[in-house]
């Protein structure tokens, strides 16, 4: 994200900074269901100094990225190794975890009820969005290609918005992701993976969004997007 203020909402933080999601759950913000409202009326709630929690959100965004390799190939190896595997191997990890934790916790108050079918939908549609980046975009990009990209760019794009709403989805089935008391050895190591998996997925489509593909947009392309 290009720009923080105490006037940004937090479901658009949580969504756009890397790390931002869990400093909210630390700070019990919820970020989900009640996130559009700005940064100073969530902290004012949380009973937080609304400036401090800048502060510590603006050190995350000087923070986001930093370890990824700058030059183009290396961070398409980056992203191909951190995250596109990871992703599948978390994802084929964590579904199954959570059918589990949803039948034999069903009848508990803050069971996670619908979240396996929202990993199901983001497993497809990332593995739609990956594939297209893996087949088409990244080579095209390794071959220097300006002139036949903006289309796959924008795609991609559209398809992170589209993440961003199913990790909502999931934050919402999880209840913020906040164990219950006595909450079984599954449950508690399903909530540890998809803190993991979701604040993976937002650094994945930072880099991304406001490194990787700029490099190959025009100005009007860009804004456009």
């Amino acid at each position: 994200m290009q720009t923080l203020s105490l006037e940004t909402t937090v479901t658009t933080i949580a969504a756009k900074l890397p790390g931002a999601a869990e400093l909210f759950r630390r700070s019990a913000i919820n970020f989900c269901c009640a996130g559009d409202i700005p940064l100073r009326q969530a902290a004012g709630r949380a009973g937080l100094s609304p400036t401090d929690l800048l502060a510590e959100l603006e050190a995350l965004q000087r923070k986001a990225g930093l370890e990824a390799p700058q030059e183009t190939g290396p961070l398409i190896d980056h992203l191909l190794s951190r995250y596109h595997e990871t992703h599948r191997r978390e994802l084929a990890f964590l579904i199954p975890l959570a059918e589990k934790v949803e039948r034999v916790h069903g009848d508990h108050p803050v069971a996670p009820s619908g979240l396996a079918r929202a990993l199901v939908a983001l497993k497809a549609e990332l593995e739609d969005h990956m594939m297209t980046e893996e087949q088409i975009l990244f080579p095209l990009m390794r071959q220097g290609q300006n002139t036949r990209i903006s289309r796959p760019i924008v795609q991609m794009r559209n398809e992170h918005a589209d993440t961003d709403r199913l990790l909502q989805d999931i934050e919402h089935a999880a209840h913020g992701m906040a164990l219950p008391a006595g909450a079984s050895g599954s449950w508690t190591a399903l909530y540890t993976g998809l803190r993991k998996l979701t604040d993976d997925l937002v650094l994945h489509m930072h880099l991304e969004s406001t490194v990787l593909f700029p490099r190959f947009e025009t100005p009007e392309a860009a804004i456009g997007a």
